[in-house]
């Protein structure tokens, strides 16, 4: 594989929160001075709820605590995975369609199936990655289930998640080789952390696999995936946006009750990894 490039790009524009009905604080300005305290941290909205006992943890003892919490969640079957997307990735700007995950475009919620031209469910953690299928549990998680064009979802396969290759036909912005996809630059973020979600949730219990990152491609048929340095990259390079937080929200309120915590706190990632 090629060395990993580093790129930089601009956070989504503010007026995708406003499309997607998501309330932004506005940013408060003051005239620095040398004797001006550093503005203290940002506390979640979840944190003195949902998180509370994952507070003040790190390493390992973060992972557990953050398994725990998570693993609460009501379960899909395969065939409620597809209306659930319908909402939980639903274009702000047209309600009748879905947003795709590596195409970005806005297709009609009724195109959904198995044709050339349709969008079906991309498993961001490749179901063979864990030999996982469609089951009730990692094969019908929708954190980390999105909306694809079939033909793209075809072209990403199995395939682990690097930096490199050639575009993708029918995908602009996206690149893949033999053995790895890049996907474009607004959801590199948004990969990385449906991926450490699942590293999270899925840890050998239930009879479920232990899915964990490595830092490798080629991984085949083990409950492995990476690369674990470049997807913590991507998590750094493209924070959430408003799309990202809302569809957590969304997730949380209506279908799984669970959270993705990689969305609401994007800085566990390096607690943890």
């Amino acid at each position: 594989m090629p060395a990993p490039r580093v790129r930089r790009w601009k956070p989504l524009a503010l007026t995708a929160a406003v499309l997607a009905g998501i309330t932004v604080p506005a940013t408060a300005t003051a005239t620095a001075s040398p004797t001006t305290a550093p503005a203290p941290l940002a506390v979640g909205a979840y944190d003195d709820t949902y998180y509370k006992d994952a507070l003040g943890k790190t390493g390992p003892a973060l992972k557990s605590a953050l398994h725990t919490i998570v693993s609460d969640q009501t379960k899909l079957s395969y065939d409620q995975v597809w209306d659930a997307l319908k909402t939980t990735d639903q274009d702000p700007a047209n309600s009748a369609n879905v947003i795709l995950l590596y195409t970005g475009t806005s297709r009609a919620k009724s195109a959904s199936g198995g044709d050339q031209g349709d969008w079906n469910r991309e498993h961001v953690w490749a179901k063979s990655h864990g030999d996982f299928g469609t089951a009730t549990g990692p094969g019908t998680d929708i954190h980390h289930l999105r909306p694809e064009d079939v033909t793209v979802n075809s072209i990403r396969g199995n395939k682990d998640f690097d930096n490199g290759g050639g575009a993708v036909a029918g995908a602009p912005g996206n690149l893949t080789d033999g053995d790895s996809f890049e996907p474009r630059d607004a959801v590199k973020g948004d990969v990385a952390r449906m991926i450490l979600y699942m590293a999270v949730r899925y840890d050998g219990e239930s009879g479920f696999p232990d899915l964990e990152p490595n830092d490798k491609v080629d991984n085949g048929s083990a409950p492995a995936i990476g690369r674990l340095s470049v997807l913590k990259q991507w998590n750094d390079e493209d924070p959430p946006d408003a799309f990202e937080k809302n569809r957590n929200q969304v997730i949380f309120d209506k279908y799984q009750h669970n959270r993705n915590p990689f969305i609401d706190h994007p800085e566990w990632v390096e607690e943890v990894w």
